[in-house]
């Protein structure tokens, strides 16, 4: 069983950063790739970042690269999602994911609480 927890969302001008982190536990984490999601008001989920266990496999939703920045820490056991020159409509709850690397196209099995994220214009 895999934990996830996030931490780091609050309220942000437009154009300023935020890093949001997800602290991670449970066995054989090698296994899982991590990823981050959002979910507007009103709008489904959506991806927005995944990364291997090696810190390579990363992919991004199309939009948000060069902007957003994921990592992964396999000493700290944390995945973090770094968050530049952010827009009103980044405004969503942000969660953390996990899935088994050899699920494929599976959906994300594992999913944390969820951390506000709020851009202010």
């Amino acid at each position: 069983q895999v934990q996830l927890i996030e931490s780091g969302g609050g309220l942000v001008q437009a154009g300023g950063s935020l890093r949001l982190s997800c602290a991670v536990s449970g066995p054989r984490l090698y296994e899982y790739f991590m990823a981050w999601f959002r979910q507007a008001p009103g709008k489904e989920r959506e991806f927005v970042a995944r990364v291997g266990w090696s810190g390579g496999g990363t992919v991004y939703k199309d939009s948000l690269e060069g902007r957003f920045t994921i990592s992964r820490d396999n000493v700290e056991n944390t995945v973090s999602l770094q968050m530049n020159s952010l827009k009103p409509e980044d405004t969503a709850v942000y969660y953390c994911a996990a899935k088994k690397i050899i699920s494929g196209l599976a959906e994300y099995d594992y999913w944390g609480q969820g951390t506000q994220v709020t851009v202010s214009s």
